[in-house]
């Protein structure tokens, strides 16, 4: 009897030790040590060979996310905070590089890139397993369904949609979706048979139709003013569209995240609000309660400009069936891009480019809240993205 019971022990330890890689939740950072800007708000460039991605465990939340491993790989802040994401069953993560880097005449310049990473998730540590080629030029925003099974990334270059299979670890462009105009973000709806595009130079979002590996447009956008992101809440009853107020940049003026009923036919705003200035990093909490629009506010313009601040801030909204009202707003550091929530929607990370940390902001009291902890990076947090919510 001893015995019988000491086996029960053995086999339910390695039921623990099976399980506790798919529990772990996992949160990509994506760091650009090539780019950077000047005291005037212009653009300089550095030599390559410095960029990485970072894997955090943030399984726990809390002010200490743990450190899985850094991988020397490129990444780009040309292009938007969300050109990477874990698969919901955390087996695997897709990493778009948006911009190659070449020397020509002394001088760093970047032109188009085309490689996507593909990620071990299961691996121990994380590690790279593959790179493919995109189907168009600078592949950035990036979206994995809740299956694992299909992936669409924006081409801002090329104007497309590149469409992608994934089958046991194995990822396969089959087909590219013409645009017609430049895209720069994707999201897929929880139930695998829709997506949002950015069509940030037109001030749109354009839906398209998904049946098993075919994406179509289906000739239906909706207005949002400079748009660069888009998310899904998790139940699908909605989507946010940000709005920046200006080409790639913030403008000194409020902006508004455009609310979208998903359940009416066909989707439409029903409601606009108001963020911050320059809201870029958009997210919605795994829980769908809350949502966080990450403001950059003139962090990266000149320091003599009427609208420069030293620091951006990140807007909290609050989801309550279909109306979404702004909470608060709590600043974090200079050029914030990316946003990635805690599995249980109680903590939030934030990139700061600028600084080379991490905000950590926690949800006290319906409020966010700053922590006063910023965790240091190995270099300019350009993206961050979680897995599929």
């Amino acid at each position: 009897m001893k015995r019988f019971g000491f086996f029960l022990v053995l086999s339910a330890l390695a039921l623990c030790l099976t399980l506790s890689p798919a529990e772990a939740k996992y949160m990509l950072v994506g760091n650009d040590e090539k780019m950077a800007w000047d005291e005037e708000g212009k653009t300089y460039n550095l030599p390559s060979g410095k960029d990485t991605v970072q894997i955090f465990d943030i399984s726990e939340g809390g002010t200490e996310p743990k450190l899985v491993v850094t991988l020397e790989l490129m990444n780009s802040v040309s292009g938007p905070p969300t050109n990477m994401q874990i698969t919901k069953d955390e087996k695997l993560a897709l990493i778009a590089n948006s911009m190659d880097w070449e020397q020509k005449d002394g001088k760093w310049t970047a032109v188009p890139g085309k490689k996507i990473y593909v990620i071990d998730m299961e691996a121990n540590p994380p590690k790279l397993l593959t790179t493919v080629e995109s189907g168009g030029l600078q592949p950035s925003g990036l979206a994995i369904n809740r299956a694992g099974t299909l992936a669409l990334v924006a081409n801002r270059k090329d104007n497309s949609v590149s469409v992608f299979s994934i089958k046991d670890k194995v990822v396969t462009l089959v087909d590219t979706v013409p645009m017609e105009e430049q895209v720069s973000g994707v999201a897929i709806t929880p139930d695998g048979t829709r997506a949002w595009v950015v069509k940030n130079l037109s001030h749109k979002l354009a839906l398209l139709n998904i049946d098993g590996e075919k994406v179509t447009p289906a000739k239906f956008e909706i207005p949002v003013m400079w748009p660069y992101n888009v998310d899904i809440a998790p139940n699908g009853e909605l989507a946010f569209g940000p709005g920046m107020g200006g080409p790639g940049a913030s403008s000194g003026h409020v902006d508004t995240v455009s609310v979208i009923d998903m359940t009416q036919n066909p989707p439409r705003v029903i409601d606009r609000v108001a963020a911050g200035d320059g809201p870029e990093g958009f997210a919605v909490s795994p829980t769908g309660e809350y949502v966080a629009a990450v403001n950059i506010r003139g962090s990266n313009v000149a320091t003599d400009s009427w609208f420069y601040n030293k620091n951006g801030t990140v807007s909290l909204l609050k989801v309550d069936g279909k109306k979404v009202t702004k909470v608060n707003e709590v600043e974090v550091g200079a050029l914030p891009e990316g946003v990635v929530w805690s599995p249980d929607g109680k903590w939030l990370y934030v990139g700061n480019f600028t600084d080379k940390n991490m905000s950590v902001l926690k949800i006290e009291d319906g409020k966010l809240v700053d922590s006063g902890v910023k965790v240091p990076l190995a270099g300019s947090p350009a993206s961050m993205r979680g897995p599929v919510n």
